[in-house]
């Protein structure tokens, strides 16, 4: 059996993939506010093709995807309709699992939500103080970047790089209470309308960084085999989860970083903010999820692809094909998948020799089964 090799954002090359009999991993999840768009659901099957892969090679997983229920556009969107956070949340969250089965994603281990960890991320926050790398100013405590030398070796990007980005998604460079602009906040006060919760710093509520750390410390231990989430997530969550998760255990946070790339629509990144998205449950009205699992497959985790019209006839041609060969004659098939699978996750490499085969009249089922593609 070949070795399985994948991108690794920090050694930023393919390497091969080892784990033990038993696989740890943990994939961002989502902010429960909106409906899954196609670029939450292309991230989200790519780590269900993984795992599906793991699997068949003789691996069991333990796959943890948070909910992020204690955050920033999440209050937003509540404000906007004028409801509880949790009620948007739990309602968000149950139309994203909806889809999810849907488009024949494994079940995940846990998917705890952010809210459900306060004690813990208390514990983790008291850690990093105690270990010198943060610091309280102004009601917050916050990370001191200074102090954890290799901050921004995971994206290597340059400081001037990660100053753009943490303005752009939330970092708060121009804070007056921090020691440097690119240190990140552990705890901060509440606004009114939001929740707070009591701490020896003061009533508040936690940052985004650090609900995932504690989440994967509680959930998987202080080292995990795989992490991922989408490229957007490099700069800052990533890279400020690994330095506060160092910080506090001392021990490697993630062996592996794997980061799915961006769906772009007309010419710019699928996002909510824009409103420039395909939902995968108004998706589902018009073509069987099959097809949209299909479409996402067609293109690699790591390749940006921009959404066309075509995309959706084009696999439920596909589709068809692949079904009318189900039952056709044995072939080496399902070897020849694997071991596009075992070449960096190449999917589409996968899906041409599915079609080969579908056309020479051979069966397709194993293969599909092995994409997670319902025949």
């Amino acid at each position: 059996m070949s070795i399985l090799q994948l991108y690794d954002t920090a050694r930023r090359a393919v390497v091969p993939f080892e784990p033990g009999e038993r696989v740890l991993m943990y994939v961002c999840g989502i902010t429960p506010y909106d409906a899954t768009h196609l670029g939450h659901a292309a991230t989200f099957i790519s780590y269900d093709v993984l795992k599906r892969h793991l699997i068949d090679k003789g691996h069991t997983v333990r796959c943890v995807r948070n909910v992020t229920d204690v955050d920033d556009p999440l209050f937003e969107k509540a404000r906007e309709l004028g409801v509880h956070y949790l009620d948007l949340a739990a309602a968000e969250e149950a139309r994203f699992e909806r889809d999810m089965v849907a488009l024949n994603a494994l079940p995940v281990s846990s998917s705890p939500r952010a809210s459900s960890a306060i004690p813990d991320i208390r514990g983790f926050i008291g850690m990093v103080l105690d270990r010198g790398f943060a610091y309280e100013s102004g009601g917050s405590v916050y990370f001191d970047v200074t102090r954890f030398d290799s901050f921004g070796s995971l994206g290597n990007y340059s400081e001037a790089e990660m100053l753009e980005l943490a303005r752009e998604r939330g970092g708060h460079v121009d804070d007056p209470n921090k020691r440097h602009p690119l240190d990140f906040v552990l705890w901060h006060p509440s606004a009114d309308d939001e929740p707070a919760w009591d701490t020896m710093w003061g009533a508040g509520r936690p940052g985004w960084h650090i609900e995932c750390s504690a989440l994967a410390l509680r959930e998987l231990g202080t080292t995990i085999d795989l992490h991922g989430g989408g490229t957007d997530l490099i700069f800052p969550h990533h890279e400020c989860e690994r330095a506060q998760s160092e910080a506090a255990t001392g021990e490697q946070f993630v062996r592996h970083w794997m980061h799915t790339a961006l769906i772009s629509m007309d010419g710019t990144k699928m996002s909510k903010s824009l409103g420039n998205l395909v939902f995968v449950d108004a998706l589902r009205e018009e073509f069987e999820p099959a097809i949209i699992r299909l479409g996402l497959v067609e293109h690699h985790y790591r390749t940006e692809w921009e959404w066309d019209d075509g995309l959706m006839p084009r696999n439920r041609e596909r589709l068809a094909a692949w079904r009318a060969a189900a039952d056709g004659a044995p072939g080496d098939l399902i070897d020849e998948v694997r071991a596009r699978l075992d070449d960096d996750l190449d999917t589409p490499g996968a899906v041409a020799v599915v079609d080969a085969a579908a056309a020479r009249g051979e069966s397709t089922q194993s293969a599909a089964d092995l994409l997670g593609v319902e025949l």
